[in-house]
């Protein structure tokens, strides 16, 4: 009897001025994947009626609090894993979906630093806060996450939503070894990176063309662009 392939369930936070980056995004999760790999959007024109609270003027993204619908999205059950539109896969992403531990609720790199920047992309300011950065990759698990109903996420204040105030306590929360959301431009350059996230910004801006990594990225969408010729079936005749 076959059994049934396990699949990766992924989110990604939809940016309509960084299109490009989610695009870049999943294909290189799918280049590199050993499991099976289902990715969703969080857009939100596919959330109307859902997802009503207002722009805060300090949001750089679209996502910056829907990416907590995740669970919703899922129904409660399972895991699914959400991450920011801005970065790049290095690894197998079949590493990363293997860490998920069931004694938390949410599992994520827990960054523990300042922001060098005032600035990011766009000129977005650039907000200091307790756990900043946690939530850009966070394995959610859907079934202890019934607080991240839309009406909480559509009223919850950004730090109640970033800083999992929602959650019982801290102890709910898992951490992920920090290769799995390398912030470019905060931490050195490390080559044993498994995904890589330009949280100043990304190389599709002009400002941040050259930042480091950003050849990678250039690969990365060049090969997405390219039509791959199929070699010519030799003949029999």
């Amino acid at each position: 009897m076959i059994k049934q392939a396990e699949v990766v369930r992924v989110f990604i936070g939809y940016e309509p001025k960084e299109e490009v980056a989610f695009h870049v995004l999943q294909r290189s999760i799918h280049e590199r994947s050993s499991l099976p790999v289902t990715v969703t959007p969080i857009r939100l024109s596919q959330l109307e009626g859902t997802f009503t609270r207002e722009r805060n003027p300090l949001q750089s993204t679209e996502f910056s609090f829907s990416r907590f619908l995740a669970p919703w999205l899922c129904d409660y059950e399972g895991w699914a894993l959400f991450m920011d539109c801005d970065m790049i896969m290095r690894g197998d992403i079949a590493m990363l979906w293997d860490l998920r531990d069931p004694s938390y609720a949410v599992q994520v790199v827990k960054h523990n630093y300042q922001p060098k920047e005032e600035t990011k992309f766009l000129g977005a300011v650039q907000t200091k806060y307790e756990k900043k950065n946690w939530s850009s990759v966070i394995l959610f698990n859907c079934k202890e996450c019934r607080a991240l109903t839309p009406d909480y996420v559509n009223t919850a204040t950004g730090l109640e939503l970033h800083q999992f105030k929602w959650l019982e306590n801290d102890e709910r929360i898992g951490e992920i070894p920090n290769v799995w959301n390398h912030l470019v431009g905060e931490y050195p350059l490390n080559p044993r990176a498994k995904l890589i996230h330009f949280t100043i910004g990304g190389p599709y801006f002009n400002e941040y063309r050259n930042t480091e990594y950003s050849e990678e990225w250039f690969r990365e969408r060049d090969s997405m662009l390219t039509v791959k010729q199929r070699e010519p079936v030799a003949s029999d005749a």
